[in-house]
């Protein structure tokens, strides 16, 4: 019976592990105040102006094409947004400057490097677009409905 128990416990935890873990994917958090030196591969990488989405992958990792699915569909819509993926799989120190721990990772970064949001997991696109209307070129009214 104590096995029984047991076994109904791990699936509680487990259940509420995996409801946890799903509830804080695709969602967007604001940059912390201080801003970590970018790498040379992603400053090379940032557009001379708007916002640049700096998608952080790997080679093997799934949910990073549908991810860059979103983005390059974003992007291409988009006024003063541009998408850039960086596989970190042979460039690690990549993700360990950035203070990447998981694939894919978003980073919003503006001209001058600095990190507005960032993302973990596949993010929502009109979420997405509704954090970035703030730092994104006025044009002429136009925006995508994602």
């Amino acid at each position: 019976m104590t096995g029984v128990w047991v076994l109904l416990g791990v699936l509680v935890l487990g259940g509420v592990a995996g409801a946890l873990l799903q509830a804080r994917n695709g969602r967007i958090r604001a940059a912390k105040s201080s801003a970590p030196t970018l790498p040379g591969r992603v400053s090379d990488a940032l557009a001379p102006e708007g916002v640049t989405l700096v998608q952080i992958s790997t080679t093997f990792c799934a949910p990073c094409r549908h991810t860059r699915a979103i983005l390059s569909a974003l992007a291409e819509k988009t006024d003063g947004l541009t998408h850039v993926d960086l596989d970190v799989t042979e460039t690690p120190e990549v993700a360990q400057a950035l203070s990447v721990l998981r694939t894919p990772t978003t980073l919003a970064l503006t001209t001058d490097g600095r990190e507005v949001f960032r993302v973990g997991g596949v993010p929502r696109g009109q979420d997405l677009l509704e954090a970035l209307e703030p730092h994104l070129i006025p044009d002429s009214g136009k925006r995508p409905k994602v």
